[in-house]
């Protein structure tokens, strides 16, 4: 290790140990140093002085940290006010807005504790989640959120109050909401007044916007509540409760306290991931571990982040936000190069040869780059290719940055693997994907790459302050200030993975290297045996599918305890229906085309391909392709978009019965 690197751990480490109790020490700080600067963008519907004033037009607006501060310190004493004692459970539902993070950061500085609660998570789930984690209120984003709680009320008997962010366009302050039939009116602890939800036993309802109120009137009263509160957090307090995405069974509640939030930011801002100067795009559901832990660093850097979690807009909103970072599941990833070699293919002739050299340039490129820095510690390609890859930057990697705004400098992935074809792509048309690694149960942020050593395959190194090690079996073990305090109410189920030392089991398994990159192979639980003894890794598969074929959507490869190993495929809807159109199949829906021969015989000959490069044991000899793509209103993925095995091969049992007729005369 160089003397440079040395006096850089070491000042990462300092910054890391010297932090506070909490996000909110973090937060109260942060408003205190750049009280003026810009804290949050998000979007809003046209004014009537807006340049364009037409119907369902947007602009963006700012939030100055000052700004952020009186929402969020309104929020909090609204909360005092309506009787939420330190570490009383406050529900999330909404989707990814502005709103989500003055709730959030507001319970904090009130010493609640935030449940977060997927939108898309149903009612009894919704139900399960508020009833086991014993939440006393509920920030819901709308009529629908509310309607979850109000339909399993008598499951919530510690629920007393829900604010809803999104008011009924025909609802004035105060009065009753006519879609949730809301009428009355109940006390709260400060002696205000809120709308009652009849037939619920007294579930108080009002909107963000009078919580701000009465807390505005708290404060009149009480100047200096929120800081009191803040000040005697402890960061063994309960912050957040996050409940797994549960591809098995029940939810498990995930207990972050105060001090793995402090430290994720501390840390993410040491390791150089996130800069003072960065604008931030936020579109991750604030829901998951991973899109809640980027808040605690960007509150730590004091960038900009610009806020809307709509998934249709984003690729609308890259160039007006312009981000200099952002973070996605792969999928997207995944998406945006099958879109760009679909348009590149349907343009046909010389503009697809070209797609196609360019991108077999980008990848050797970042190959070339990154076994230079490896074997050199400089990164560097042979002059031929430096050439190519400059022409190819002027025909086609230009374009691609352009689309992510121009200025992205790192794009952080995480929730599931990257395909590494894809991660030497788009690192060799200059968009680097870092990927990263971390669950719930460590606050997301364990190891990542960093923008100047990016290793494609890997996961990068760890955050200052998180320990690595791979135990005899492979799995990885994970120590630190953000693995978790246990599970909620699961004493018996922590006990299996958290050891008393702190060593975190996260049933994957990786190989950690000399120089601290850490590679992850498979899940262990689900890599598999078959019949023959052979062990498969089922996402190295389907990782390397992913890459080579630009129709697939999903994919889920099986083999357990058979003789030879099928596949379960989805097709991506938006660029296989061109496809289809192109080739006769114009008219028919996207189950007639996933059916039809035409398409089975493409899709063979991606499957052949990839056969091509395994081994025998892993090689997919039978495949069926999927009427309709997974999806989470289905049950068939979670919200961070990971696939439900158990419950994927349930569903689709007969073509999975139908792919191993005769198995066992072959």
């Amino acid at each position: 290790m160089s003397s440079a690197q040395s006096l850089i751990d070491s000042g990462s480490a300092d910054i890391v140990a010297g932090r506070p109790a909490s996000v909110a020490h973090l937060f109260l700080e942060r408003v205190a140093a750049t009280p003026n600067a810009e804290a949050y963008r998000y979007p809003a519907p046209v004014d009537e002085h807006a340049a364009d004033g037409a119907p369902g037009a947007e602009q963006w607006r700012s939030l100055t940290w000052a700004q952020t501060a009186a929402r969020v310190k309104a929020v909090a004493a609204g909360l005092m006010a309506l009787g939420i004692q330190p570490e009383d459970r406050v529900a999330l539902a909404s989707s990814t807005r502005v709103e989500w993070i003055i709730a959030d950061l507001g319970n904090m500085c009130a010493g609640a504790a935030t449940t977060t609660v997927y939108p898309s998570t149903n009612t009894d789930e919704t139900a399960f989640i508020l009833s086991n984690s014993g939440s006393r209120a509920l920030f819901a984003e709308n009529a629908a959120q509310l309607a979850k709680a109000v339909d399993q009320i008598e499951q919530l008997p510690e629920l007393r109050t829900v604010i809803l962010f999104d008011a009924p366009e025909s609802t004035a302050p105060g009065s009753a909401a006519p879609e949730t039939g809301a009428t009355g009116s109940g006390a709260t602890e400060s002696g205000a007044t809120a709308t009652e939800v009849p037939g619920t036993a007294g579930l108080a309802l009002l909107t963000l916007a009078e919580l701000e109120q009465r807390g505005a009137e708290y404060l009149e009263q009480h100047p200096d509540a929120v800081e009191k509160a803040v000040a005697a957090l402890d960061k063994e307090q309960l912050a957040t409760l996050i409940y797994t995405s549960g591809t098995t069974g029940r939810p498990k509640g995930v207990r972050l306290v105060h001090d793995c939030w402090a430290y994720e930011g501390r840390a993410q801002e040491a390791s150089g991931l996130l800069r003072s100067d960065d604008v931030q795009f936020m579109w991750l559901p604030l829901s998951h571990v991973f899109g809640k832990t980027l808040i605690s660093g960007q509150i730590a850097t004091g960038h900009v982040m610009a806020v809307d979690g709509r998934v249709d807009r984003i690729i609308h909103n890259l160039p007006a936000i312009r981000p200099t970072v952002m973070a996605s599941a792969p999928r997207i990833f995944e998406k945006v190069y099958n879109g760009i070699a679909g348009r590149a293919r349907a343009e046909g002739g010389a503009k697809y040869k070209i797609f196609r050299w360019a991108a077999k340039v980008a990848r050797e490129h970042a190959r070339a780059v990154q076994e230079s820095r490896i074997a050199t510690g400089t990164g560097t390609a042979p002059l031929g290719l430096r050439l190519q890859h400059t022409v190819a930057d002027k025909l086609v990697y230009a374009k691609i940055r352009a689309a992510f705004g121009g200025r992205l400098r790192g794009a952080v992935s995480g929730s599931a693997a990257l395909a590494p074809e894809i991660g030497f792509f788009f690192l060799g048309a200059g968009v680097p994907i870092l990927e990263g690694y971390g669950l719930s149960e460590t606050s997301a942020g364990s190891c990542v790459n960093r923008e100047e050593d990016v290793r494609i395959g890997t996961v990068g190194r760890a955050l200052p302050g998180t320990e690595v090690r791979i135990a005899e079996d492979g799995e990885i073990l994970l120590r630190g200030p953000g693995v978790m305090r246990g599970y909620h109410d699961l004493p018996e189920k922590t006990a299996e993975v958290l050891e008393a030392d702190g060593w975190f089991h996260t049933e994957d398994i990786g190989e950690l290297g000399p120089d601290g990159f850490l590679r992850i192979t498979d899940r262990k639980k689900d890599l598999f045996k078959t019949s023959g003894g052979k062990y498969v890794a089922p996402s190295e598969v389907e990782g390397r599918f992913k890459a080579a074929c630009p129709f697939v959507s999903n994919i889920l490869v099986i083999g357990n305890g058979r003789n030879f190993c099928t596949a379960l495929i989805g097709l991506d809807e938006a660029v296989i229906m061109p496809w289809a159109a192109e080739h006769g199949l114009a008219g028919k829906s996207y189950a007639e085309v996933a059916a039809d021969p035409q398409v089975h015989q493409l899709i063979d000959g991606f499957v052949r391909r990839l056969n091509a490069d395994l081994q025998r044991w892993q090689t997919i000899k039978k495949f069926h392709l999927l009427p309709r793509d997974l999806d989470i209103e289905h049950g068939e993925l979670t919200p961070s978009l990971k696939i439900k095995r158990p419950v994927v091969e349930r569903t689709y049992a007969d073509a999975v019965t139908a792919m191993y007729a005769g198995a066992n005369e072959a």
